[in-house]
């Protein structure tokens, strides 16, 4: 888009939202203010089950994720935070890293543990974590969490995720109630182990890595567990560990009615849970669902300040970075685009039952081209007018390659 095109389609924007009483500089404050984190496992090319391919120049260390989260919030102006995956990334020198972070304009997000895989501890988590039916085992599971607190309060972090891979593959291999049970007494000395102005992210999955069942693996389980934990446990949502189909706006809905919403990993999915990137396959979805969240905020049914933003998607074909430039963009025009939504002409459609005129309030949103707002808001906040174009035009990757290497890749387990 050249600049020209640009000014044009900004000016003919405020001519249309002046016609209606909107005030353009109000809708750029919000969507620059907007930040989305982004987590550290996303920088290196991405893999499935079956295979994993470098694309070069991928960070090797904490210390070049920061670099990669660095130029991404400098060129998009979308993202100030890092969320950090432990054991992957324990910082070997806290103050350093501290002082590179905030160097780089960048925070740190929520904390994420693993219990999901081994990495050299004493036990395994064949058979789960939290949930497993040896004590011993649970209890080296919730030390492992309590250890990432640690490191996340040194960091400054606010938040502990937790994931569990928990479940079984076949009939009979886990008694249901006592695995429950024992993901409840555990998450409980791990939140009791949280500092007072912290929140525990609970996320849900309803397969994979296990297929016959997983011990969280709905929107409801997680808030029943949480419910078992206290008021900064909330429920964390996913947007790829839904059934096909699963009507997400009306879960964030409900979640919001009773203050449970702790924050969103951002990706999309055709069939399961694909880590593709945000928007690209369902992009009125992911506006729907912003609809929700705004709609919630503005009846006061919970807090916009209290729920968390997060991208979670790393694939094997893209350029990670070029994939974080898009899905920030997606977000944002979503973001945007649910805030042009006329809230009162909704409420008087939905209060008449006009179920057409309902539908109109919400294309008429959906079909406004929000991509100049988006650009001018980030031009304004001193970012590139197009990252994907700089990102490219500066061949930034290559140069990542000559500095880093060919087979570099994501330090991971």
């Amino acid at each position: 888009m050249s600049s020209s095109f640009h000014q044009k389609s900004l000016d003919l924007l405020s001519e249309q939202f002046g016609s209606k009483g909107i005030h353009i500089d109000s809708l750029l404050s919000k969507i620059a203010a907007f930040q989305i984190a982004v987590p550290s496992w996303a920088l290196g090319a991405g893999g499935t089950r079956f295979g994993r391919f470098s694309i070069g120049g991928e960070p090797r260390n904490l210390e070049e994720k920061l670099e990669d989260i660095g130029l991404l919030a400098k060129l998009t102006k979308r993202t100030d935070a890092v969320s950090l995956h432990i054991p992957w990334d324990i910082p070997q020198d806290v103050q350093a890293i501290k002082q590179k972070a905030t160097s780089l304009g960048i925070g740190f997000d929520a904390m994420n543990s693993n219990t999901f895989q081994d990495y050299g501890q004493r036990h395994s988590y064949k058979m789960g974590s939290l949930s497993n039916a040896n004590a011993t085992i649970r209890k080296q599971a919730i030390e492992h969490n309590l250890q990432v607190i640690e490191i996340g309060k040194s960091l400054g972090s606010k938040g502990l995720t937790v994931w569990l891979a928990d479940g079984s593959n076949f009939p009979g291999q886990a008694h249901f109630r006592k695995a429950l049970q024992g993901t409840t007494e555990s998450l409980q000395e791990i939140y009791a182990g949280m500092p007072a102005d912290w929140k525990l992210l609970l996320e849900y999955k309803p397969y994979e890595p296990n297929f016959y069942h997983t011990v969280i693996p709905d929107w409801g389980t997680s808030a029943l567990l949480c419910r078992q934990l206290g008021d900064r446990a909330k429920v964390l949502v996913d947007l790829g560990h839904h059934l096909p189909n699963t009507n997400i706006e009306q879960i964030v809905a409900t979640l919001m009615h009773q203050n449970m919403l702790a924050g969103f990993h951002f990706n999309d999915s055709k069939y399961g849970d694909d880590d593709l990137s945000t928007g690209s396959i369902k992009p009125y979805q992911l506006f729907l669902i912003f609809c929700e969240l705004i709609g919630g905020a503005e009846e006061k049914a919970q807090a916009w300040e209290s729920i968390s933003w997060m991208i979670d998607a790393s694939h094997n074909t893209k350029d990670p970075l070029e994939d974080l430039i898009q899905a920030l963009e997606a977000i944002s025009q979503a973001y945007a685009k649910a805030v042009l939504v006329d809230r009162e002409k909704l409420t008087q459609c939905q209060n008449e039952g006009d179920v057409v005129g309902a539908q109109e309030v919400l294309q008429e949103a959906f079909l406004t081209d929000v991509r100049a707002l988006v650009r001018e808001a980030r031009i304004q906040s001193g970012g590139e007018a197009d990252p994907l174009a700089y990102y490219r035009s500066e061949k930034i990757r290559e140069k990542l390659i000559t500095k880093r290497g060919k087979n570099a890749q994501a330090s991971g387990l």
